[in-house]
């Protein structure tokens, strides 16, 4: 991803409300898809309840992780908190593994082996529809906060989506779409319950939604799993802080370049900088300040660049590093 960001701040503001939306939608839909399922006994409708209270708690650890991962820097955590949030969102993806996932599979798999009737579709239909109109509208603000991020940083959404450290936003829209994705399973098993008679559908209907989230469950679980390992920054960003410290003017080459995503708008930049041989001492220190500023201005993103003075071969700059999923 290449481009200027938007400020921190207000990338983690515009996350908050995401996350507090879709929060919201869930808790409701949860409700009114547990009476619905406890009504006409639909293992999809069920599965479904299931689903949107793993998403509303998953929202809530969404919650935290961006209220744990702002906290300032101190003594014991001198690089800040942000991979806290890193944490946060992983204990949501194992919820929602567990949680949505679980019950979801093994409730399709009671439903097929006992056959139970189920009845009261209209209730199930109803609930489904207005279920996906309050899914549609959480999900259509993830997707405004993912296009909108994706055409600061000059990408696609889905190169954003893949290389974001924002994982609350990935989150969130990786959930609402199999959100609405599951809504339709369910609405095709309770109708072809329905048509047929027999609650096998209802049930395979139920095992598909738990796979689904299983999907998506890992998915965000290996995202951030690499963001807890400490994470290079995109290849093309890589790229662009290996020009920009190149371009310094006693700098003459850039042998070695390492990058690390300390939270969702923190970055690390450490480097090996060959000098020219001929600059005096307050040269270099004039250079590495200028080099600071250069890179926070182009990415206000970067909180913390190291540079340390070696030896290397002219024109020889570390371009290739950083990551490219």
């Amino acid at each position: 991803m290449a481009g200027a960001a938007a400020p921190v701040e207000e990338q983690q503001s515009e996350s908050v409300g995401t996350v507090v939306v879709a929060g919201l939608a869930n808790l409701v839909i949860a409700v009114a898809k547990l009476v619905a399922g406890m009504v006409s006994g639909s293992a999809a409708m069920l599965s479904e309840a299931a689903h949107s209270l793993a998403d509303t708690v998953t929202e809530v650890f969404l919650y935290v992780a961006l209220r744990r991962g702002g906290k300032p820097a101190d003594e014991r955590h001198p690089f800040g908190y942000g991979k806290e949030s890193f944490v946060w969102a992983f204990i949501a993806a194992l919820f929602t593994f567990i949680g949505g996932a679980g019950f979801s599979i093994y409730h399709g798999v009671t439903t097929i082996i006992s056959g139970e009737h189920s009845g009261h579709y209209l209730i199930s239909y109803i609930v489904l529809a207005v279920s996906f109109i309050a899914e549609g509208t959480s999900f259509l603000k993830a997707r405004r906060q993912v296009r909108n991020e994706s055409e600061r940083w000059q990408t696609t959404p889905s190169r954003f989506l893949r290389l974001t450290p924002d994982t609350t936003v990935k989150a969130v829209y990786f959930e609402d779409s199999a959100a609405l994705i599951g809504l339709v399973l369910a609405a095709v098993g309770i109708g072809l319950a329905q048509l047929t008679g027999t609650e096998l559908w209802d049930g395979v209907a139920s095992i598909a939604i738990g796979l689904l989230l299983l999907l998506v469950a890992g998915t965000l679980a290996r995202s951030n799993v690499s963001l807890l390992v400490g994470r290079a920054v995109p290849r093309r960003m890589h790229q662009q802080i290996a020009d920009d410290l190149a371009a310094i003017p006693v700098v003459t080459a850039v042998p070695t370049l390492l990058t690390m995503q300390l939270g969702p708008g923190d970055i690390l930049v450490a480097a090996k900088v060959d000098f020219d041989d001929n600059v005096s001492g307050a040269e270099i220190e004039a250079a590495s300040d200028d080099a600071e500023q250069r890179l926070r201005h182009r990415y206000p993103g970067i909180r913390y660049v190291f540079l340390d003075p070696t030896r290397g071969s002219a024109g020889r700059n570390h371009r290739e590093g950083g990551t490219d999923l």
